[in-house]
């Protein structure tokens, strides 16, 4: 199979690459920061050499402070003192311990904990949560450092502050920063995937992983130094943290974004030319295209430009841009690409954007792997695939049956080292070289990966959210009530694209003749269903249940009293089948 290969160096630390980029590109923006100010919005322009300047001094003020070697973990919504910390800490040799803004209050205790944390340095909307973790003092964390200025807790203000004077008198602290060595093999990175905070798994990166990672991307993707990318997906999700860096590998310019409610504006306001983002987003861009082309009464006209310039690209002949200009307009003007990940991409959708002559890839990889190990290109698209194996990867079909699906593996620099603290589960993964991904798909004749659907039990929702029902199931049999249970995925009733989390209780016979002899089924369902509600605020609003069967028949179960799962679906969608008609 013929392969894209765009031309890329190689690096295996990030340092080499940033430090490239800024070689390279040292004028070019590297990122816009928008303030408000006296309600009027002002735009701050952060070069590359000026950022360089700006990790510098505060990977100094945090070698003055002991910060050498520490777990500096980081929590908040993206914006430019994220990416400032989390790249002084891979330029230092420090650990990255990124985590989700929307972790509650025991997930988020226990992640600190577990990492074994000393810093964390966070947004100012989290102050609350950050005031109870450092009063219960069950954590490791030595200083909580405030992205905002605050009366509250110390401010990265004040570490920039001392960095610029020690780089000014050009301390042993700074210069010890500057010369310091990277280990490209060490954990650089520990990243918590979607789980509990007893379930969810602790994955170890190393500069070497998501450097090779990078290479792989650059070598796939058409992305230029003329670009304006805005950084949509979290940067907590290792694919936004990873597309982070290809982005400045690239001199592009980054900027953030105001909230999904704004995408149009600020597409418009910062000319985007690219991002990357869940199919959610896409759609919901999607959404606003189409309603425009409604209010314009233009809907049958683009369906007819659509099939003429279809068979102008079979002759060869690209108008696309042309042609729907002021579709493309209403997006800014300069989008051409978007790369979509964190969940299976609506092949529907993505074609309509091609259409227009905005290119829609999807790429498809794990935490584990730093993140990408298939990915599609503008040359390299087949309806239902995820795109080839990365240039560095190799991906073959473990065990495949008859139609040659089988559990995916892959074999490359950007694997993981392992689950931190956790021997037995990366063992299990782990094999001879070969990460085993747990989902199932198969690889074509001209090696494009599709993937049939997730091993195990995992609800992988449409914004690209993970929910492990064991642990939900585990919550939820603490309630003396419930006999037993099992969560799953359901086709959500409000948006057949995406899936809601559901459960098929059993409820406890016992505990209901003695505590509600008297009650009705109905009245017995909303007693269950009100402890779901409160079971429900403790944990981030993706995870919460929305949807609840009961019964006092017993799930089928095997000789070794494991729910045999695909047996019970099928019940569900029969019942629920029947209950439609």
């Amino acid at each position: 199979m013929g392969k894209v290969n765009f031309n890329a160096t190689e690096f295996f630390n990030i340092k080499e690459i940033f430090y490239n980029s800024v070689e390279k590109y040292g004028d070019n923006i590297a990122f816009t920061i928008k303030h408000i100010i006296d309600n009027n919005a002002e735009y701050e322009n952060i070069s590359y050499k000026k950022m360089l300047q700006d990790v510098n001094e505060l990977g100094a003020s945090f070698y003055k402070n002991g910060f050498k070697e520490y777990r500096v973990a980081i929590i908040g919504k993206n914006r430019y003192e994220w990416v400032l910390t989390h790249i002084t800490n891979m330029l230092g040799n420090m650990v990255s311990v990124p985590l989700d803004k929307d972790l509650q209050y025991e997930e988020l205790e226990n992640s600190l904990i577990r990492s074994k944390a000393d810093v964390i340095v966070f947004d100012i909307k989290l102050t609350e949560l950050m005031i109870k973790i450092k009063n219960a003092n069950n954590t490791n964390v030595k200083h909580f450092i405030c992205m905002s200025d605050t009366e509250d807790f110390e401010k990265i203000s004040d570490y920039r502050e001392e960095g610029k004077k020690l780089f000014e008198s050009n301390s042993k602290e700074y210069t010890d920063y500057i010369n310091s060595e990277i280990d490209n093999n060490k954990m650089s990175i520990l990243l918590f995937t979607s789980g509990t905070t007893s379930k969810s798994k602790a994955v170890m990166l190393s500069q070497r992983n998501i450097a090779s990672n990078i290479y792989a991307m650059q070598q796939t993707e058409d992305i230029r130094t003329t670009d304006t990318n805005i950084a949509f997906l979290p940067f907590h999700h290792i694919f936004g943290s990873t597309c982070l860096i290809v982005m400045l590998s690239y001199g592009v310019k980054t900027v953030f974004p105001d909230g999904l409610r704004y995408i149009k504006q600020n597409l418009n306001e910062y000319k985007v030319t690219l991002f990357v983002g869940v199919p959610a987003l896409v759609e919901a861009m999607y959404k606003t295209i189409m309603k425009e082309i409604e209010k314009q009464g233009k809907t049958k006209l683009i369906n007819i430009a659509t099939k003429i310039s279809n068979f102008l690209l079979k002759l060869h002949i690209d108008l696309r841009r042309k042609i729907f200009k002021q579709v493309i307009d209403a997006l800014g003007g300069g989008l051409r690409m978007i790369i979509s990940g964190g969940a299976p991409a609506d092949a529907k959708i993505s074609k309509r954007f091609n259409d227009l002559g905005v290119v829609v890839v999807q790429g498809y990889g794990l935490s584990e792997t730093g993140p990408v190990i298939a990915a599609e290109n503008f040359k390299q698209m087949r309806n239902g695939s995820v795109g080839p194996a990365m240039n560095n990867d190799i991906i073959e079909v473990d065990n495949p049956d008859e139609d040659g699906i089988g559990e995916l593996k892959v074999k490359g620099p950007n694997v993981m080292l392992g689950y931190y603290e956790m021997p037995e589960l990366t063992s299990e993964v782990l094999k001879d070289g070969w990460f085993y991904t747990g989902d199932l798909g198969y690889i074509d004749k001209d090696g494009y990966v599709f993937i049939t659907g997730r091993n195990k039990n995992l609800i992988v929702l449409k914004n690209g959210k993970k929910v492990f029902p064991e642990e939900l199931e585990a919550v939820l049999c603490r309630e003396e009530i419930i006999q037993e249970c099992m969560v799953f995925g359901l086709q959500d009733e409000k948006d057949p694209l995406d899936v809601m989390v559901a459960v098929k209780v059993v409820y406890n016979k016992e505990y209901v003749e003695k505590n509600y002899k008297d009650v009705s089924f109905e009245e017995l369902r909303d007693v269950i269903w009100n402890k779901i509600k409160d079971i429900n605020t403790t944990f981030p609003k993706y995870k919460h249940i929305k949807k609840l069967l009961l019964t006092d028949k017993e799930l089928i179960k095997t000789t070794t009293m494991k729910i045999k799962r695909h047996e019970e679906l099928k019940i569900i969608m029969d019942e629920l089948k029947s209950n439609k008609d």
